[in-house]
């Protein structure tokens, strides 16, 4: 499947994150089956002074009360930087069976970089994990960012 107009709209999400509140530029989208957006998420941890306020968290849990379920198992989830350790959980939790990212976070990335929490074969629930769609573009966003605050 062809997740780059999904990434896309992610893409917007997190443009839309920084520019209406400062927030780190991270968007997420949920897909049903069918390849539909029914959820969208931004980081919201500076407009809402909330530690759990990542995109990841907040497409999750409007997709939740789009479905009418907290079992995801027929979403996927692109969000344009790796999830952190918090959020992978919260994906295997919801028991999401694809998720999809594009920029890499090699600093508190846990879906293949610092760590791999997705695939951990200990795991409960695992996760097919997509990387690198529209990677460059991802990066680029936040590069501009954290530029502008220093």
């Amino acid at each position: 499947m062809n997740y780059e107009r999904a990434m896309r709209v992610a893409l917007e999400r997190a443009k839309f994150s920084s520019t209406a509140s400062g927030d780190v530029p991270v968007g997420a989208v949920m897909l049903n089956k069918e390849a539909e957006i029914v959820a969208l998420g931004n980081n919201q941890r500076e407009l809402l002074n909330d530690p759990l306020g990542h995109a990841e968290i907040v497409a999750i849990k409007a997709a939740a009360r789009s479905v009418g379920a907290w079992r995801l198992d027929e979403c996927t989830l692109v969000v344009t930087l790796e999830p952190c350790v918090m959020c992978a959980g919260a994906i295997m939790a919801a028991r999401i069976p694809r998720m999809v990212f594009g920029a890499w976070d090699e600093k508190a990335g846990a879906c293949g970089s610092v760590w791999d929490l997705l695939r951990d074969p200990r795991a409960l629930h695992k996760v097919e994990v997509v990387s690198g769609v529209l990677e460059q573009e991802c990066a680029d966003l936040l590069t501009q960012f954290f530029a502008k605050q220093r």
